[in-house]
């Protein structure tokens, strides 16, 4: 018996890693790095590359990090209670408002529109999963994932490089991760699915258009 409880602990342990490790918010700065390896912007400086990476990195997941989890102690929840459907509501205010600040601001210092395309694409899927949120809790962690699912396949096209074995990765990835997220009883099956394929239309529209 304690040794199904020690297994269980563990289980929930590792559940727990891997839902902190593919955080939602780490979609842009993925989407750039891919960029700055498999595309023409390979060519650009690394001090320009690292300065765009920095911003993307304050205002897509330091800064929205801190507010919600400033607001959670506020609140007085814990990692479980912030996951109600009703209490999402104001992490993703917060999410949405640092990205468009975050358009904002390299839309000001002229970064390649291109560029910019990632953040519009991963701001679509905040406000997409935000919307549905209103009704049905929908797992943004996939929805996550399910974008940069859909981000290599649009930059495969782009850059004329074969994104299959990438795209192999990031299934068994985002296959981990869904799993990770209905041991711990924040989603079920079919809002796990919902969200990816929520992320992967979201991304390839987002980056299209």
């Amino acid at each position: 018996m304690k040794e199904v409880r020690t297994r269980d602990k563990n289980i929930i342990l590792a559940a727990r890693l891997v839902s902190i490790l593919f955080t939602p918010f780490y979609l842009p700065l993925v989407g750039l790095m891919a960029l700055f390896v498999f595309s023409y912007l390979s060519l650009m400086p690394w001090a320009y590359k690292l300065q765009v990476l920095t911003l993307v990195y304050v205002f897509t997941i330091l800064l929205p990090t801190l507010l919600i989890h400033f607001y959670r102690r506020y609140q007085g929840w814990n990692l479980i209670e912030l996951g109600h459907k009703e209490r999402r509501v104001v992490p993703y205010v917060i999410s949405i408002l640092c990205y468009f600040f975050c358009i904002y601001l390299m839309d000001l210092m002229h970064i390649p529109h291109f560029m910019g395309s990632i953040l519009s694409a991963a701001l679509f899927i905040q406000i997409v999963c935000a919307l549905i949120n209103v009704w049905w809790k929908i797992s943004t962690h996939t929805a996550a994932i399910g974008g940069v699912a859909g981000a290599l396949f649009v930059f495969g096209e782009y850059f004329g490089f074969n994104p299959v074995w990438w795209l192999c990765l990031v299934l068994i990835l985002a296959g981990i991760l869904g799993t990770s997220r209905m041991i711990l009883r924040q989603h079920t099956l079919a809002q796990v699915v919902a969200g990816f394929f929520v992320g992967v239309v979201c991304s390839i529209l987002g980056l299209i258009y």
